[in-house]
């Protein structure tokens, strides 16, 4: 894969994980919005550059050199950011590219009242931040055809790894298990995102993935887990109709689906955690569950 130019508009928790796994010496330009983060994307491989809404020079020094994008910065009522600001560079001054990905969500599904859903499911999303989703999809294969290129549309579920899952919320305090009967959630560890990435760039694979585990499962049991590994007590049950919950955290219960992920799996991806139990049995042992900052890219 040496040779590749990759660019991540939005080199957040998952474009950081993606960098990290970087195993073949590609260049990663990354933007961020805060100058003050340029320090922890150096740390993790990643060339970082200015992107709040417009293109700098710089930016677009870097996109003429690109072979892969990688977009990972959600829409806004407006638009789609990165295509507002950017289509035009994208359709004419970006001659070495061969790939585009798009990190969108599960959330496209809506609710499925807890039956399996696979690509083929309609999209029928619930929240407003879903419908502006499946519009920024349809736009971004849009426009892979209309450069006759491959697009990759990665839907995600919820996404969680080190310094951001259920053992840091069960030190902290923060932990709770409220219980819905029958509700699971789709989650996802953030070096399985970026495993699936850089199988579907090693091919210049386009389509739509699914990009969730194995198990989709209670959130309580979730903690309750969690909490057994660090041998304390879990948080009491909380029955969900008594439990105060924000507008956004009450409307993510609303939703009920378990996602499979066949397609990312014929596309010749394993799943490096197949489940949560998997992943904080690794994190737990590994000492690596509290801070995603710490580790280290990979030497060459």
């Amino acid at each position: 894969m040496s040779g590749k130019r990759i660019f991540i508009f939005g080199a957040g928790y998952s474009g950081k994980a993606f960098a990290l796994a970087n195993e073949s010496a590609a260049t990663i330009f990354g933007t961020t919005r805060s100058p003050e983060k340029f320090e922890t994307l150096r740390n993790v491989g990643v060339a970082p550059l200015l992107f709040d809404g417009a293109l700098t020079d710089e930016a677009g020094a870097a996109l003429e050199q690109t072979t892969h994008l990688l977009v990972s910065v959600g829409p806004e009522e407006a638009g789609d950011p990165v295509l507002d600001a950017g289509r035009a560079a994208i359709m004419q001054r970006m001659p070495a590219l061969q790939w585009i990905g798009y990190l969108s969500t599960v959330g496209v599904y809506g609710n499925h009242d807890g039956a399996w859903v696979d690509e083929t499911a309609q999209c029928r999303p619930v929240s407003k931040r879903s419908v502006m989703r499946v519009k920024a999809e349809t736009e971004w294969l849009q426009l892979g055809r209309n450069l006759g290129l491959p697009v990759a549309i990665l839907r995600l579920s919820g996404i969680y790894g080190p310094g951001r899952n259920a053992l840091v919320n069960v030190e902290n305090g923060t932990a709770r298990r409220l219980v819905k009967p029958g509700q699971v959630f789709n989650r996802i560890h953030c070096d399985d995102i970026a495993g699936a990435l850089w199988q579907l760039i090693s091919d210049n694979t386009g389509g739509i993935f699914n990009v969730t585990d194995d198990e989709p499962a209670p959130p309580q049991d979730v903690v309750a887990y969690a909490a057994s590994l660090m041998g304390v007590e879990p948080p009491p049950e909380i029955p969900f109709d008594a439990a105060q919950l924000s507008p956004m955290a009450r409307s993510f219960y609303g939703e009920n689906k378990r996602v499979a992920n066949v397609a990312i799996k014929a596309a010749g991806y394993r799943f490096r955690f197949p489940d949560y139990r998997a992943a904080l049995d690794h994190m737990w042992a590994s000492g690596c569950w509290r801070d995603g900052e710490a580790r280290s890219p990979i030497k060459r």
